[in-house]
């Protein structure tokens, strides 16, 4: 079965910092100023758990403020910073000072044409395509 999105690698281990039902930032110019994680369509994990995801995961969601265009409209978008810190394979551990998002399109690319602030290493690795955007990659 073919999906709609593709990943590009395979997901380095990263602590999950947001889950279902977490609202978090727009890094991007789409409209959308904040909106609320629905679901994590690619977490496997218990039965009634609720899903998670961290840095570089899809994420579905949807929007709460914003522009009256994008209001209401579920989105997917892309984990670029998340609070909770993680640690990465050299030993270093990252945290951001907020939590935020790139809202994509089906095929994986950003629906913005800018990402303001810096987004993470291991989110630029997994979407090419929204780091071309970035200005800062941390």
């Amino acid at each position: 079965m073919k999906r709609k999105y593709e990943l590009t690698s395979a997901r380095p281990r990263v602590n999950a910092g947001l889950q279902a039902g977490s609202y978090v930032t727009v890094a991007d110019n789409s409209g959308a100023k904040e909106v609320m994680i629905v679901n994590v369509p690619l977490v496997k994990t218990r039965l009634r758990r609720v899903p998670y995801g961290g840095v570089g995961d899809l994420v579905v969601a949807s929007v709460k403020k914003g522009n009256p265009q994008m209001r209401r409209q579920i989105v997917y978008a892309v984990i670029v910073r998340q609070r909770r810190p993680f640690r990465r394979p050299d030993g270093t551990w990252v945290s951001f000072e907020d939590n935020a998002v790139v809202l994509i399109n089906p095929d994986g690319t950003p629906r913005g044409s800018e990402v303001r602030g810096p987004i993470a290493r291991e989110a630029a690795e997994r979407w090419p395509k929204v780091a071309k955007l970035a200005t800062i990659i941390v």
